[in-house]
């Protein structure tokens, strides 16, 4: 197993002396990433192409777009966020000034998933550079030509004492844990983050885990059907369904569903044509291994669209699937994958309490005109974060945090999400010598006196 404790303490060593915590410097760094970013859209795009069959307009939109927006957010606002903070002072320290100094960790480690390579390590790097840190990231090794291209661009745009990349295995990532770290961000699977935690734990390093779950999308019987199918089989399909805020299942009310089924292929077909895999445009799954789980689903309730598959190009077109239970495979663990189950219902209440049975997921989206059916929902079911009448587009925003609850992850991110997540805010107490409050000490008229400010 390599040792990575040399170039951890190169970083350490770096960060002592104080250069990034100077918010010009920030600036600058950031506008440098900016233009890394921009002059190599077309190999960013390229690499896409070759690890998972992305599209130009999907890898623009998904994986750069959104990054140039995270830049430009953070830039406009880095010098407010790292502003110490003053804030109000209680009765007990009379004549006191008291202020929140938001202040960088140190050394932090991001690991990245494979399924937006390039978005999702280069997103928690904003926050790690804004609000201080020195990183070392870790792409995944299931898309190496991506992996190889951020390495390559790490490289030649900023030293290895400020920002590194390692590549590697599942051997790496556990050499890379066996290390200190002064804050460690994830984004992957549930069991694999229960193993980041576990080494965290062992020498009490802060993580940010952003997992995945069974996410679910409610289509209440006063949805508007053609809006909530397109916008559902966008979110759904988008990335082959390999997105971690991917509608999991659907849950339909039973007066709507023969008819949202309907609207459903309608809008694949005009999102997709009528033959994705053909169509050469279409997102392919990431390895052999989870094509072969994938498609073991496919016998799960019934076929109500799709199924076809490409063995050789590692392809399953948009499938839907219906007359599904909570016994079927399918049901067991998050899908990630283009296969969209559909559950039907009568009774709010009752999915309500079968979602709440389960762990909270990464997201839910509810399709509902109904501002009391959208309260009762949001009231009674605990989730990461989501949409009504919409899918995934919560994500995009820099104004609204991501991260998930209980087993679907822990912290937020995006705009000043990712800034507080790597920073520290150190509290501070400024005390006035002009005089001293008898009252603070020990004494009878002492205990008296606070007595009568607390009542």
């Amino acid at each position: 197993m390599e040792n990575y404790h040399e170039l951890i303490q190169k970083q350490r060593d770096y960060f002592a002396k104080g250069e990034t915590k100077d918010v010009s410097f920030r600036v600058n760094a950031l506008e440098k990433l900016q233009k890394m970013v921009k002059t190599n859209e077309q190999d960013i795009m390229n690499a896409l192409k070759e690890d998972l069959n992305k599209s130009e307009f999907d890898s623009y939109l998904t994986e750069i777009a959104v990054l140039l927006e995270e830049i430009k957010f953070t830039l406009k606002n880095i010098n407010k966020w790292a502003k110490p903070r003053r804030v109000k002072s209680s009765v007990p320290t009379l004549g006191s000034k008291s202020f929140i100094y938001p202040e960088p960790y140190g050394v932090s480690l991001i690991i990245a998933p494979w399924n937006y390579p390039f978005q999702l390590a280069i997103a928690p790097l904003i926050g790690s550079m804004a609000a201080g840190n020195t990183a070392i990231m870790k792409p995944s090794e299931l898309t190496p030509n991506t992996s190889e291209l951020i390495a390559k661009l790490i490289k030649s745009y900023f030293s290895e004492e400020y920002i590194s990349v390692v590549e590697g295995g599942v051997e790496t990532s556990e050499a890379l844990l066996a290390e200190k770290w002064d804050h460690i961000f994830f984004t992957g699977s549930v069991p694999v983050g229960r193993k980041i935690m576990q080494a965290a734990a062992d020498k009490l390093t802060p993580v940010t885990l952003e997992l995945g779950g069974k996410s679910p999308a409610i289509i209440h019987e006063d949805a508007h059907l053609t809006h909530a199918a397109k916008r559902l089989v966008w979110g759904k399909f988008l990335n082959a369904g390999q997105t971690c805020v991917a509608p999991d299942y659907a849950y339909i009310h039973s007066s709507v569903k023969e008819k949202f089924i309907k609207e459903a292929k309608k809008a694949i077909e005009d999102l997709f044509t009528s033959d994705p895999i053909a169509s050469g445009n279409f997102t392919k799954i990431v390895s052999e291994k989870h094509f072969n789980r994938l498609i073991s689903f496919l016998d799960n309730g019934d076929l109500a669209f799709g199924g076809t598959i490409d063995v050789e190009k590692l392809m399953i077109e948009p499938t839907i699937l219906h007359e599904v239970t909570w016994n079927d495979p399918i049901m067991e663990d998050e899908i990630f994958g283009p296969i969209l189950p559909i559950m039907e219902y009568k009774d709010l209440d009752e999915i309500i309490f079968k979602i709440n049975e389960r762990p909270k997921p990464l997201a839910l989206y509810l399709f509902t005109e109904s501002e009391k059916v959208q309260k009762e929902v949001l009231t009674h079911i605990s989730f990461g974060g989501g949409c009504i009448n919409d899918t995934v587009l919560h994500l995009s925003s820099p104004h609204l945090p991501f991260g998930g609850v209980g087993e679907s992850g822990m912290g937020a991110y995006h705009g000043k999400g990712s800034f507080d997540v790597f920073s520290h805010e150190k509290s501070m107490l400024k005390q006035s010598t002009k005089f001293d409050l008898p009252f603070r000490y020990p004494s009878q008229n002492a205990l008296k006196t606070i007595k009568r400010f607390i009542k």
